[in-house]
């Protein structure tokens, strides 16, 4: 009888032994070994980006000229004024623009600059004394007798970050407080022109906030515009459909060269580019064009030129050691059977340039050579294209194309054109302030969707390489939004450009793709089959252990009573 008491007891003993091991350090080890591991992210930091609260500063700089100030009046000067303004987009998000401007007289180098007998050369030497910050505006006070604009000229804006306004002789018993009240809605009307808009800015804005609150002009422009991107892969192509007809060259590296890498170069700040050609034979247009004996030519109408893009595009190619966006551009020659080929608008005119071009996809030419030789020619023609006349074509679309738009000046202004850079210095700045506020939002708007994705599914890995990555672009985030309160906006477009390529990498890792997290269901379906056997032993010996104790209890109080 003691033999078999304790033999039970020694199995009561080694029960709880093996409860206690697996309690103690089955289940902690099971644990931390099936933990999924989550490094740190900072969740209150992301959930303020959430709210887009952006303050653009833009520093203006009044320079008033000889004879527009009376010398009393001129004692008062140098002074500055701040204008606010602040729009409610919507709950999320807030815009406040802030411009500092600061009036002073003009030195005597720039009185002399001022003198010169045209305006371009005025801005030329303007801009020789002193360079601009990026983002600012300067704006020449010149007085209404002067020769240096015609005289339905009120303003003219130059090609870099200057313009001259015309004012009529600040004289009399008027105090300076007068002056500058009458110069501000002029100034305001220049810097408007010079720098963003209200609503350029809802248009960088227009993937975040309702598409009712931008204008049809600003929305059409943007999405013409390609979006937003580190990098991209610009490529010209040349479609000859009949190599036997004619026999093309052209000098495309040349002509790069002479007229896009100028432009390219200014953009840097922006993007990096990278340029490639090719020529493609036996290239066919979607569309067959039709013959109008009214012209004796064929035509393309507006209706038909969507058709044209797709069978042209499946040869083009793409780059693929490269995930930058492609803008094509394309110069389609007609073969003699079909020359010449003209392009008509919806009216069924005859588009002046014979180009169309296609919104985010890129622009197409048509090119007729058929006035270059005579019907005794023979078979292939050696036809040399002109460069100068294709690449102002290609150079328009390629603005557009990058969200450079065409501004429409008020009455009585004048933009000087952008000479050889294809970008004038303000243009520039335009078209920084917008990506500055596109990169912007959409870097928060891609952090906070990963912060919320990886909230609600708690057993996906987040490795350090992520978390790094999304401290990364917070960081560079609050940056950019700092610099743009400041006003440094060559500051706050790399901070963007560093936070879009941040939140981008840790939104696209691969690791967050990887079959390494599973359903809760699963897990039981895994877990189950593997703990079940070994538990219910365990836990059948502690309810007996447990019964046992219970029974010995009520024995003994039955004793007692």
């Amino acid at each position: 009888m003691a033999a078999i008491e304790t033999e039970k007891q020694r199995g009561r003993y080694a029960s709880l032994a093996i409860a206690a091991v697996v309690i103690v350090l089955g289940i902690p080890l099971w644990w931390k070994t099936t933990e999924t591991y989550r490094a740190w992210l900072p969740f209150s930091q992301i959930n303020e980006l959430d709210s887009l609260q952006l303050q653009l500063s833009v520093e203006v700089e009044v320079v008033l000229s000889r004879g527009t100030l009376s010398p009393e009046q001129q004692k008062k000067v140098p002074l500055s004024q701040t204008r606010e303004q602040e729009h409610q987009i919507d709950a999320k998000t807030v815009l406040r623009y802030r411009y500092e401007t600061k009036y002073r007289t003009a030195t005597i180098m720039e009185e002399d600059a001022l003198n010169q007998p045209s305006a371009q050369e005025a801005d030329l030497s303007l801009h020789m004394l002193s360079e601009s910050a990026c983002g600012s505006v300067v704006v020449y006070i010149i007085p209404e007798t002067s020769t240096l604009l015609p005289a339905d000229v009120k303003v003219y804006v130059g090609q870099r970050r200057t313009a001259l306004l015309r004012a009529a002789l600040f004289e009399g018993t008027a105090g300076l407080k007068e002056v500058l009240s009458t110069l501000e809605p002029q100034v305001k009307q220049v810097v408007d022109t010079m720098s963003f808009s209200h609503q350029d800015i809802l248009a960088a804005l227009s993937d975040r906030i309702r598409v009712g609150q931008v204008s049809k002009e600003s929305l059409a422009d943007n999405m013409r515009a390609i979006k937003s991107s580190p990098g991209y892969e610009i490529t010209f192509s040349l479609l000859n459909p009949d190599p036997k007809s004619h026999s093309l060259h052209w000098d495309i590296e040349g002509a790069v060269n002479s007229y896009i890498q100028p432009l390219l170069d200014k953009l840097n700040p922006i993007a990096n580019f990278s340029v490639d050609s090719q020529i493609l034979y036996y290239a066919m247009l979607g569309v067959n064009p039709r013959f109008d004996n009214s012209v004796s030519a064929y035509t393309l109408n507006a209706d038909s030129l969507a058709h044209v893009i797709n069978p042209v595009e499946a040869r083009l190619g793409s780059n693929a050691a490269s995930s930058n966006p492609v803008l094509n551009f394309l110069l389609y020659v007609p073969d003699a059977q079909h020359s010449p080929l003209f392009i008509r608008d919806h009216s069924k005119r005859e588009i002046p340039s014979n180009a169309f071009h296609s919104p985010r996809w890129g622009g197409i030419m048509v090119y007729n050579v058929n006035d270059m030789y005579g019907p005794e020619a023979e078979f292939p023609v050696d036809i040399n294209i002109s460069m100068s006349k294709v690449m102002g074509v290609f150079l328009a679309q390629l603005r557009l194309m990058l969200g450079v738009q065409k501004t429409q000046p008020p009455p009585g202004f004048v933009l000087q054109s952008a000479g050889s850079e294809g970008l004038a210095d303000w243009e520039l700045d335009r078209l920084m302030w917008s990506r500055s506020v596109e990169n912007i939002a959409t870097a928060s708007t891609t952090i906070t969707s990963l912060a919320q994705l990886l909230d609600q599914i708690s057993n996906i890995v987040i490795n350090d390489n992520i978390a790094q990555q999304v401290s990364s672009a917070v960081t560079s985030l609050q940056a950019a939004v700092a610099e743009l309160e400041a006003g440094n906006l060559a500051f706050a477009l790399q901070y963007s450009r560093e936070a879009i390529l941040a939140s981008e990498r840790a939104f696209f890792d691969p690791s967050l793709l990887h079959l390494l997290y599973f359903p809760d269901d699963q897990k039981f379906a895994i877990y189950i089959p593997l703990f079940l056997p070994m538990c219910v032993p365990i836990v059948l010996s502690l309810l007996k252990i447990a019964n046992e104790i219970r029974q010995r209890r009520a024995d003994k109080l039955a004793k007692k009573d």
